[in-house]
């Protein structure tokens, strides 16, 4: 229709022009009726000129419009040819890390022994691979996997049909190959989010901070090795999410066991990674609440573990006391320019102690060896402080100090705790960064254990170690 009106007016404006054309002829001889036609086809040219603007500029406006209709046109088959173009596979995420490891240390016999000996070692210390998949914006689920030292492991089942009930071993290879994480994860919002499945339990930093650029000791910290499992994962459930600068979780988790606390390592043996089946008898609880992050930078932070022992027990008739474990969790961490300070301070309390001693000693097949008394009050502490040298010089290194001390035995229920599991670790190294996702690292220090009659020792450690994500 527009078409059609536009042909309509060029039309017009033709019998218009012959018009005025025909007129002149007709009043050529009168002077002023000439005159007064001239000023007439003059009015009518000027009229018909804008008309002629304005046709210009609906057409200049129709073909802008056509045009940027076009290229809209254009734009949404792309963004459809992209979507249709995308493969599953993009959704899917694989992460990376892991640490090659010397040591040279003296060791002790054992707790008697007070002549240490040297021995050199190696160790693929661990391999971690993580698995990622993004269902969509809301959920998601991870998958980590750990080789430790190059093997496959050992696992125990309980039988208890067997002699009155026994702990088998199956024995395959040297290491251990774990399910390290196997969470799925809701968040509709950065405030608040769910996951469940085998999840990491934020208890120590180990838990947070666990890659090898995320530590400046060649290992992780000894002191926490002491007193908690190793990046800490327990089947449960949790929230979490991020309030403005504040980072919080809770948790309700399968608790520990009781059978395997020991003198040495407190309540970490506890943990049920080494069952085929986890008892949930007893659960845990877990909170956590952070200030700032501390894989990004500087940070506050606090955590909370309550939780029975004795019902996950696999002979439950052995002990009637809970055996209830809570540890308290405070951390810090500066990191700003090329300064870097980071530390943690655990505090435990086991109750029930001597009963569980007792009960464990008399368990079959456990084959508990040395049975000295099961700490009630438990503590540990590590500080690192280091300079990242890249910040003055073309060099990528951080130089450092670290101090870790603990003690699994701070106090017994009754009796005397000995000082033989006091243990204080003093060390310095350094990191090189040949590129940003390897790191080199070496260290050396001293050992010193809060018994007089035991010397001093000396340590050194050489470890490189890496990550990357896809």
């Amino acid at each position: 229709m527009k078409s059609i009106s536009k042909h309509a007016k060029l039309n017009m404006l033709a019998l218009a022009i012959a018009s005025v054309f025909s007129s002149n002829a007709l009043s050529a001889s009168d002077p002023e009726a000439l005159a007064a036609a001239i000023a007439k086809q003059e009015a009518e040219l000027s009229a018909l000129k804008i008309q002629l603007q304005q046709l210009a500029e609906q057409q200049k406006q129709q073909a802008l419009s056509d045009s940027q209709a076009e290229q809209l046109a254009i734009a949404a088959e792309q963004k459809e040819a992209e979507l249709l173009s995308k493969s599953h596979w993009d959704k899917f995420s694989f992460k990376s890390y892991g640490s090659v490891i010397y040591t040279s240390d003296e060791y002790y016999d054992n707790v008697q022994d007070t002549s240490p000996e040297r021995r050199n070692r190696f160790d693929l210390e661990r391999i971690v691979t993580e698995f990622g998949y993004q269902f969509n914006d809301q959920w998601d689920m991870e998958v980590e996997i750990e080789y430790e030292h190059g093997g496959t492991g050992t696992s125990l089942e309980y039988d208890g049909f067997d002699e009155f009930g026994e702990f088998e071993a199956e024995v395959e290879a040297g290491g251990e190959v774990m399910i390290e994480k196997a969470e799925i994860r809701y968040r509709p919002s950065a405030a608040f989010g769910v996951k469940f499945g085998n999840i990491h339990l934020p208890v120590g930093l180990s838990s947070t901070l666990h890659k090898p650029s995320q530590y400046l000791t060649v290992q992780r910290h000894k002191s926490e090795a002491t007193m908690l499992p190793a990046v800490w994962n327990e089947n449960g459930i949790g929230i979490f999410g991020e309030v403005a600068d504040f980072h919080y979780q809770a948790q309700v988790v399968s608790g520990l066991n009781s059978e395997y606390f020991r003198t040495y390592d407190w309540v970490a043996s506890g943990h049920q990674k080494r069952f085929e089946h986890v008892n949930a008898d007893d659960l845990a609880y877990v909170v956590r609440l952070d200030y700032g992050n501390f894989k990004t930078g500087s940070a506050l932070g606090a955590s909370y573990y309550y939780g029975n022992t004795s019902g996950n027990r696999h002979k439950t008739n052995k002990l009637s006391a809970d055996g209830t474990v809570e540890i308290l969790s405070v951390a810090g961490a500066f990191v700003e320019g090329p300064w870097i300070l980071r530390g943690q301070y655990l505090y435990g309390t086991l109750s029930d102690s001597d009963a569980i001693t007792q009960a464990n000693k008399t368990t079959p097949g456990l084959k508990p060896g040395n049975f000295a008394q099961v700490g009630s009050k438990s503590e540990a502490f590590f500080v690192e402080a280091g300079v990242d040298l890249g910040q003055f010089t073309a060099v990528p290194i951080t130089v450092f100090a670290n101090i870790d001390y603990s003690n699994p035995l701070k106090e017994v229920e009754t009796g005397v705790a000995t000082k033989r599991y006091e243990n204080t670790w003093i060390s310095a190294g350094v990191n090189y960064f040949p590129i940003p996702e390897i790191v080199i690292k070496a260290e050396a220090g001293v050992h010193q254990v809060a018994v007089s009659a035991i010397p001093d020792t000396n340590f050194f450690a050489l470890g490189v170690g890496y990550q990357f994500s896809l």
